[in-house]
């Protein structure tokens, strides 16, 4: 079955660099982002998880924690660590999951559910699907997916920005407009009235259309 945006993110125990976890409680009350690789010593995985660790004060500071996943045992990953911290300049301070039975990468449908046989003599090529982000809310829903090519790598900082679009989508009756960052202006939702506005945003707004009202970003 495949997953869709607001479906329950799949429950799953296994063994990480940082000890065996059950995910659902891992996450806890915050959010979560899931970014999986097809293979260790990879090149360009080796530059994202590295910006990752780079990144991943500020997740901190937006309560959300970040997670690697790798269809490979977890000692690989310790020594794929020393690489990455080696070649990027960051200490890979984040869990990284260890799939070798495909186990995570099936449930999340990154591998078909038939696919047999273990990480045991396969390549990055033959797991060229593994290469997704995941954003999990704290009601552990599936806020976002994005699934990339094995040559591009992934926009990190998109993650982020879209991280602080949702957190603030979620408190207040606002949506964020095209390339969006902190501090622009927002959107008012349609569901909100003009009324219903006028207690929220004393202060008023920009109407370009009836369904199309910016306001200065709430805090």
């Amino acid at each position: 079955m495949s997953l869709r945006i607001n479906d329950e993110a799949p429950n799953f125990t296994a063994n990480t660099t940082q000890g065996a976890i059950n995910f659902h409680e891992w996450i806890g009350d915050g959010w979560a982002i899931l970014f999986s690789h097809p293979k260790d010593f990879t090149p360009v995985c080796t530059t994202e998880l590295g910006y990752m660790a780079k990144l991943e004060p500020e997740f901190k500071k937006r309560n959300c924690k970040i997670i690697g996943l790798s269809i490979d045992p977890v000692d690989n990953h310790s020594k794929w660590a020393a690489d990455i911290e080696e070649t990027q300049g960051y200490a890979v301070n984040y869990p990284i999951i260890g799939d070798s039975d495909l186990a995570v990468a099936k449930l999340y449908n990154m591998l078909p559910a038939e696919e047999s046989g273990t990480s045991e003599g396969r390549t990055a090529a033959t797991n060229a699907t593994v290469r997704s982000v995941f954003i999990i809310g704290p009601d552990k829903k599936i806020k976002l997916m994005l699934t990339y090519p094995m040559t591009t790598g992934r926009n990190f900082d998109e993650i982020l920005r879209v991280l602080d679009s949702m957190q603030l989508t979620a408190k207040h009756k606002v949506a964020t407009p095209v390339n969006w960052k902190d501090g622009d202006d927002v959107i008012i939702v349609p569901s909100v009235s003009d009324d219903e506005a006028k207690g929220i945003y004393p202060q008023g707004w920009k109407t370009l259309k009836p369904y199309l009202r910016l306001v200065k970003q709430p805090r």
